[in-house]
Formats: C-alpha cells, sequence, structure tokens
C-alpha cells in the first residue's frame, strides 16, 4: 500500500470515529442551542442601551419642554461640574499613579517590595466608603475641627466644607490612582529597561532618562489608566449625591425619581453614555499603542534594569510618593471609619445593628452568588464560541459584552425600565414589569450587563495561555463540541474562572447605583446600608457595612498582588 493510500485510509477511519463519537443529528442540536444563546444575550445586552437610543424618537411635547428646561437650568451645571470633576481626577491619578509606579520601578530603597504591593490597597475602599469617612472626620462637627477649637478657643469654621467638587476630586484621585499606578509600573518594566540602560551608557542623566525615554514609553499606559480612572468617576452615584455636587449621574437620578420623567432621564443616560464612549475609545486606543510599542521593542528589553539605589533627599521623595497615597487612599480612611464603630461599641446605650448586619450580608451573598454564577456561565460560553467559531455574530456579542463595564449602572437602569415599560405595555399579560421591579431578575439582568466583560476578559485571558494545538489534537481523537469544553478546556481554565468568579462576585457587593433601584423589597445590601446611613448622618452605624465592604474588596486586591509577585 502506497503511503497516500494509508494517509487516506487513516483519514476515513478517523472521520468515521469522530461521526460514532458525536452523532450528527446532536451536533445540529449543540449548534441550535449555540446560536439561540447567543442570540438571547445578545438581546440581553443591547436592550437597555437601545431603550435610551430609542428615546429619543420619542419625542412629544412635554418631554421637550423639560429637556428644554434642563438645559437652560440645571444642565449647563451638570456639564461644567463634570467637566471640573474629570480634569481635576485625570491631573491627580496621572501625577500619583506616574510618580508612584517610577518610585517603585526605576529606583531600589529600603521598603520597595512592600510599597509595590501596598500601592494597590487603594482599590479596595470604594469611592462612597472613603467618602463618609473623611466626611465624618473633617466636618464641622468632626473631631478634628472639634479638637482645634477646643484647645485653640476658635470659633466658627476651621477648614472649608469638605462635599464639594474638590472633596470629590480628591477621594476619587487617592481611590482611582491604582489605574494608573498598575498600567505604567507594566509599561516601564517591559518596555524602559534597555532603553534606560542604553541611556545610561550614552552620560544622559537620571531625570532626563526618566523625561525623554520613561515617561514617553509609558505615555500609552498613562492614558489607559486615566480613561479608565475617569469612566469609573462618570460611572459613580454615590460620592457625588453625598456630597452634593451636580453630576450628569446625579442628574439622571433627579430627572426620572424627582421629575418623573423617564425621557429626560433616557435622554441625560444618553449624553453620559456618549462620554463614556469617547472615553472607552480612548483607552482601547491606548492599549493599541502599548501593544505595538510592546511589539517593536526588542527580545533583549525584557531583561530586567537594575534600580538605581536611593539616599538622602532622593529617598525621602521616594518614600512621600509610595506612603501618601497610601495613608490618604487606605489607611486613614479605615482609621476614620474604625473611629465611630469604636465609639458605638464602646457606648451601652447604642445596640449596633448587628441582626440586621447578617441579613444584609445574606442578601449581598445571595444577589452575587446568582450573577457570579450565571455571568461567569455565559462569559465561558462566549469565550468558547469566540475559541471555536470564527463568525462576525460571536465576535459582536463578544464586543458587546466587552463594554458592558463601561456603561455606568445608572445608565443600564434608565434604560433596562425604559425598555420594560415599552414590553410591558406591548405584552401587558406578561407581567415583566413585576419580575423586573419586585425580584432578583432585574438586578441579576443589571448586574450581567455591567459584570459580563470583567468575566469575559478574564477567562479569555485563560484561553490565551491555551495553545490551539490541544483543540485539533482533542478533535482528531474524537472530541469536540461541548465534550471538548468539558474535558479540555474546563481543567486548564480553573484558575482563570475563578479570578472571573471572583472579581464579579466584589464589584456585586460594592456595585450602589443598580442596586439601589432594582433591589427587591426587603433586600437591602451592604453597599444600599452603608449609603443609606451615611446619607441620614448616622456614620457609626454605616462604618460596620462600609468596613465589611472593604474586607470584601481585599480578596481581589491580594489576588492581583500575588499575580504581580509571581510574574
Amino acid at each position: 500500500m502506497s503511503p497516500h493510500s494509508s494517509i487516506q485510509l487513516h483519514h476515513q477511519r478517523h472521520t468515521q470515529a469522530v461521526k460514532r463519537v458525536t452523532p450528527a443529528p446532536l451536533l445540529r442540536v449543540g449548534r441550535w442551542l449555540l446560536w439561540t444563546l447567543l442570540l438571547i444575550f445578545a438581546v440581553v445586552l443591547l436592550l437597555p442601551v437601545t431603550a435610551l437610543l430609542l428615546s429619543w424618537l420619542q419625542w412629544n411635547t412635554e418631554s421637550a419642554q423639560i429637556l428644554k428646561e434642563i438645559s437652560q437650568t440645571v444642565l449647563p451645571d451638570y456639564a461644567l461640574t463634570t467637566l471640573i470633576l474629570c480634569i481635576c481626577v485625570a491631573v491627580g491619578v496621572a501625577m500619583i499613579g506616574v510618580g508612584a509606579a517610577l518610585a517603585v520601578t526605576l529606583f531600589d530603597f529600603k521598603g520597595r517590595k512592600v510599597f509595590e504591593w501596598a500601592l494597590l490597597l487603594p482599590l479596595a475602599m470604594p469611592a462612597y466608603v472613603v467618602a463618609y469617612a473623611y466626611t465624618d472626620f473633617l466636618q464641622f462637627s468632626g473631631p478634628l475641627q472639634t479638637a482645634i477649637r477646643h484647645n485653640f478657643g476658635l470659633e466658627g469654621r476651621v477648614f472649608p466644607e469638605v462635599r464639594n467638587v474638590a472633596g470629590a476630586a480628591w477621594v476619587f484621585t487617592f481611590c482611582l490612582y491604582p489605574y494608573v499606578y498598575l498600567l505604567t509600573r507594566t509599561a516601564l518594566s517591559e518596555r524602559a529597561a534597555h532603553l534606560m540602560d542604553a541611556g545610561r551608557l550614552l552620560g544622559a542623566t537620571l531625570p532626563r532618562r526618566i523625561i525623554q525615554i520613561a515617561l514617553p514609553l509609558a505615555r500609552p499606559a498613562v492614558a489607559a489608566g486615566v480613561a479608565l480612572a475617569l469612566m469609573e468617576t462618570l460611572a459613580d452615584f454615590g460620592v457625588s449625591s453625598y456630597f452634593g455636587i451636580q453630576t450628569f449621574t446625579a442628574g439622571v437620578y433627579k430627572a426620572w425619581l424627582v421629575m418623573d420623567n423617564r425621557i429626560a432621564a433616557a435622554q441625560l443616560a444618553t449624553m453620559l453614555l456618549v462620554l463614556v464612549m469617547l472615553l472607552l475609545k480612548l483607552e482601547r486606543h491606548a492599549q493599541q499603542k502599548m501593544r505595538f510599542s510592546s511589539n517593536k521593542i526588542a527580545a533583549g528589553s525584557q531583561q530586567a534594569q537594575q534600580p538605581t539605589q536611593l539616599q538622602g533627599g532622593a529617598l525621602l521623595l521616594a518614600w512621600l510618593a509610595c506612603l501618601v497615597p497610601i495613608m490618604m487612599g487606605f489607611i486613614l480612611p479605615l482609621i476614620f471609619m474604625l473611629r465611630p464603630l469604636a465609639a458605638n461599641w464602646s457606648d451601652p446605650d447604642v445596640q449596633l445593628p448587628w441582626r440586621e448586619f447578617g441579613h444584609w450580608i445574606a442578601n449581598s451573598i445571595k444577589l452575587g452568588g446568582i450573577s457570579t454564577v450565571i455571568t461567569v456561565t455565559v462569559a465561558m460560553g462566549l469565550a468558547f464560541a469566540v475559541r471555536t467559531r470564527q463568525n462576525k455574530l460571536v465576535h459582536g456579542v463578544a464586543q458587546l459584552a466587552s463594554v458592558g463595564y463601561a456603561i455606568p449602572g445608572a445608565v443600564i437602569v434608565v434604560g433596562l425600565l425604559l425598555a420594560v415599560g415599552w414590553l410591558q405595555n406591548l405584552f401587558p399579560t406578561l407581567v415583566l414589569g413585576y419580575w423586573v421591579t419586585a425580584t432578583v431578575v432585574g438586578i441579576v439582568w443589571a448586574y450581567v450587563v455591567r459584570f459580563s466583560g470583567v468575566a469575559l476578559q478574564s477567562v479569555q485571558s485563560g484561553y490565551a495561555k491555551i495553545p490551539t494545538s490541544y483543540d485539533e489534537s482533542a478533535r482528531m481523537l474524537g472530541t469536540s463540541g461541548l465534550h471538548l469544553l468539558k474535558r479540555i478546556h474546563t481543567p486548564l481554565l480553573k484558575r482563570s474562572v475563578a479570578a472571573a468568579a471572583l472579581l464579579v462576585f466584589v464589584d456585586v457587593m460594592k456595585e450602589l447605583p443598580a442596586t439601589l433601584v432594582l433591589r427587591p423589597f426587603n433586600s437591602d445590601t451592604l453597599a444600599v446600608v452603608a449609603y443609606q446611613l451615611a446619607r441620614d448622618e448616622r456614620l457609626g452605624e454605616a462604618a460596620l457595612p462600609a468596613l465589611a465592604l472593604v474586607l470584601v474588596g481585599l480578596l481581589p486586591v491580594i489576588l492581583l498582588s500575588r499575580t504581580l509577585r509571581s510574574r
């Protein structure tokens, strides 16, 4: 028998074996199920945003009049306040994040190893918790101003009011600078090493090497980090509402809940969505430039650079660049929240709400667990479809899912409720409004839209480490379809899936805007209770759920720190 005949015979036997393992009808059912699920998921993701865009077609006299009044009265304040806040946050996170990244990457000093992971700790602090902590400590009746007035015989206000745009910018800056720090640190460690050494050999001084080599190479990373920080700033509701500043997010809720006009709220939410999409485009462009820069640098650039040893005044500056952000973003807010909690604990007349606290934890865990299971399952199915199917629909749905994390919770809520209202009018017998507003269906829906991108990114990063040759070998041995996912991919994706589940669970626990509106009756979560108690000036009671959120937020920070150390 010739070699060619042997190859043909082997191919025929392999084809027959595959047919025996996976019958044709089962394959057709699997494909039909896959496309059905993809279409359902696409509708779930598109419906809130589509409802917002269609709201501009529902133009009537009332909505036109309200929008005209908004544009003449509060809309300029919304735009100006949001612009000022974003500029302040962008400058703040860029300065702090880049300074800390330069210190721990290019220099060696005592404590550098600790600062490398400690600079990530503010990621565990929700911004609204930090706002409560600083307000309680620095306000007129707070312990600091009270002590100063008592000891120095002063009267009146010692410090300016904390609840303003400057205070909000301070909170966002020290909570969100880790985005810039993390990306800039990665860019400097991966791209600047051999070029910094080359500049040193050519006689360039250290300041010149930093200004002309390190910072230009890190510019895309800084832009990406600033864009991420600004997206979080625009999506925030807790800080802007608690501080009483007029941002777009606060305006969306006012138009919906105070003015009772869903069309005006939808149109304001559309404007906010446009701003977020512009920032997302900036972040994607910066990420592409980072990849392009990384591909252009030779393999020798991956060699570790010997950091410069610091002494004297330079050592003090490095310590300040690293210690101040940690103190302002994590340590001091944590101490400020522990103080009223300890005062209530030691006061026999004050009873801490331990029974209600258990109820809040149970509700948070329930919503987090349900949302995590659904979101991670959808992300695994979508990532598997992207890997095995070269189809525009599959990749389009994946891109929709990845964009969802950039959409603020307020925008998702308005779009979802608007779409549900329209569907309820079209199909009155479905009682869709009840299921979305009175059960966990609506809030889980919002969570899936909001956080599916987080899970998908983690699972796809795990898939990137699995060679495609594994899939080809499995198919040659008769394993394909869902058997390939179950027997080959799932065991190799355990760590990525666990990381995705952890990130989604923590994000759901800390999420405030969607939870505040869509939670079922008698289902308050830790985030909602902390916001409500702080709004009622009961910061001693708000400290308990707020600190619980901080402890939960430490989990992904620990995971991220371990990942960076292993690298």
